[in-house]
């Protein structure tokens, strides 16, 4: 969740934005003997069952978490359609108890909730939530993906995003560099935890140079040990002289001081919910930056957590992640025809497909 916005909007704002979102429902839980407050946001389930993660965040008000909730579970919707899944979009949030709390009895209360959803709702690892979380879910109902069963076939979904992330950003770089690699591109990337370290580790392995930053110095000496990548201070990133900049820290960064700050031509990266306000995606493409909106090209975890779920097929994930070059490509040209912003048309090619 963005740092940016702290300010509590009021529960009638929260509705008339649920409104505006054309949201399904909105189901929330209290239970006082594990300390669960929970809240399920099911956007849509029109193309099928929806899918999203499940949120352990210390939220300072249960109205920041339900606009957290509703922000997320719309990006759900249009991440699904965008990568031609059959299905829905929605989010959970559980607002982390203050002082002591048994956790695994906390997530099978969790996973009770989640069975009385009749499978609208297919949960899923997000921050703060475990692999241990997900077993203890799965324990009270078959709708969770990434818990470890024997016999199942499941993986992290974090070398997937990265690895959608990072064929959008080839598909970037030859469309507006007409290359058709990273060799000798100079990449910068702003946090280096699961889906950083392995977008570094792609775009070296295709002939980039990599700085990174990020304030977790473990992930930092990692990187630098097994990747030999330049390390930057998280305050001077933004502003290193780069050909493409990947934001995979924490949403809403992109504003207007970063706009002005930012050297690079091409934003690439796998943090959601990245511009700090819709308008400033025309403030980038007047400034000739390419940017691509997130939730168009981080679907990669989403494929492979819903391919394994349904299919167990982890080949047939791959391939799908694999198109995410060409549907970047094809965003990119309409883009450029229509001359409206990369994130309009994105949004535009995943309603389209919920209408279809």
């Amino acid at each position: 969740m963005s740092s940016h916005h702290t300010s509590i909007p009021s529960y009638n704002a929260l509705m008339r934005y649920a409104k505006m979102l054309g949201f399904g429902s909105i189901h929330t839980v209290i239970d006082a003997k594990t300390g669960l407050h929970a809240i399920v946001a099911i956007h849509s389930s029109k193309l099928g069952p929806a899918i999203g993660g499940c949120r352990f965040y210390e939220y300072k008000s249960s109205e920041l978490a339900l606009k957290d909730v509703l922000r997320l579970s719309y990006g759900m919707t249009l991440k699904a359609a965008a990568s031609r899944l059959p299905h829905g979009g929605a989010k959970a949030v559980i607002i982390k108890p203050k002082g002591k709390f048994d956790r695994a009895a906390l997530f099978r209360r969790f996973g009770d909730f989640v069975q009385t959803l009749n499978g609208q709702y297919i949960t899923a690892m997000d921050m703060g939530t475990t692999v241990e979380d997900m077993n203890a879910i799965v324990e009270r109902t078959p709708y969770v993906i990434g818990a470890q069963l024997p016999g199942r076939v499941d993986q992290d979904p974090s070398p997937s995003t990265a690895r959608g992330v990072f064929r959008a950003m080839q598909a970037a770089v030859k469309f507006k560099l007409n290359k058709n690699n990273l060799k000798d591109l100079h990449v910068a990337i702003q946090g280096a935890g699961h889906v950083g370290y392995v977008i570094a580790k792609h775009c070296i392995e295709d002939g980039a140079k990599v700085t990174i930053a990020d304030i977790n110095k473990i992930a930092i000496e990692k990187c630098k040990r097994d990747l030999h990548v330049d390390v930057a201070d998280t305050k001077d990133i933004e502003s290193i002289y780069c050909d493409i900049f990947s934001p995979c820290a924490l949403g809403g960064t992109i504003d207007l001081d970063f706009v002005n700050k930012l050297k690079a031509k091409i934003i690439v990266g796998a943090a959601n919910n990245q511009l700090a306000n819709h308008q400033f995606a025309h403030v980038l493409a007047d400034r000739d930056i390419l940017y691509l909106p997130d939730f168009f090209i981080n679907a990669g975890g989403l494929i492979i957590s819903a391919l394994i779920y349904t299919h167990q097929d982890l080949e047939m994930g791959n391939r799908k992640i694999d198109e995410i070059y060409q549907n970047t490509l094809f965003l990119l040209e309409r883009a450029a025809k229509t001359n409206k912003t990369t994130t309009l048309v994105a949004e535009e090619m995943a309603l389209e497909k919920l209408k279809s």
